[in-house]
């Protein structure tokens, strides 16, 4: 494995960018979000070390008390999560999502989406599970017969008014 080198000046941005200034989102009164998305690690850095991954788990679940706080001020309905995948560090985003004239589908629904009993333990140690809930899809490339399922974790605040499921969703994982 390379050197992660320049790894401080790399978490100096990647704190910047758990700001909402880092974004040129519009908060106004006839705005909209249609899947808007942000990868904080487009790189996939946090592939290469358990440390680097959690740091950026941490970072999303930044950015996301930052959004939720700003979007309730906005007062229009909307989803937040984010996703995390369980193989590729660069697949991570942070989603937002509302009713906009591209297309009617708020609230967005995940049909496959079920509730997760055991996380992994880089999700473990820095999800507080009194505030979100995490639950699970899995994710198939169909181009690719012989690729494997990609498990793909949906965070989202206990509190959201507008979840990607329904809550008799069944536990698998």
């Amino acid at each position: 494995m390379k050197k992660f080198r320049g790894k401080r000046r790399y978490f100096r941005n990647l704190k910047k960018e758990e700001n909402l200034d880092a974004y040129n989102l519009d908060f106004g009164s006839d705005s909209w979000f249609d899947f808007w998305h942000t990868h904080l690690d487009f790189w996939g850095y946090g592939n290469n070390s358990v440390k680097i991954r959690k740091a950026h788990i941490k970072a999303y679940l930044s950015l996301y008390c930052k959004l939720e706080e700003k979007l309730e001020e906005w007062g229009k309905k909307y989803q937040l999560w984010i996703e995390i995948s369980n193989e590729d560090a660069g697949s991570d985003a942070i989603f937002i999502h509302s009713v906009n004239p591209n297309a009617d589908n708020f609230p967005f629904r995940r049909s496959n989406l079920s509730r997760c009993d055991k996380l992994p333990v880089y999700l473990r140690d820095v999800i507080n599970l009194n505030e979100y809930k995490v639950d699970y899809y899995e994710s198939k490339d169909d181009s690719d017969p012989e690729d494997d399922s990609e498990i793909i974790f949906v965070i989202q605040s206990l509190k959201d008014r507008n979840p990607l499921y329904t809550l008799n969703s069944e536990s698998v994982l």
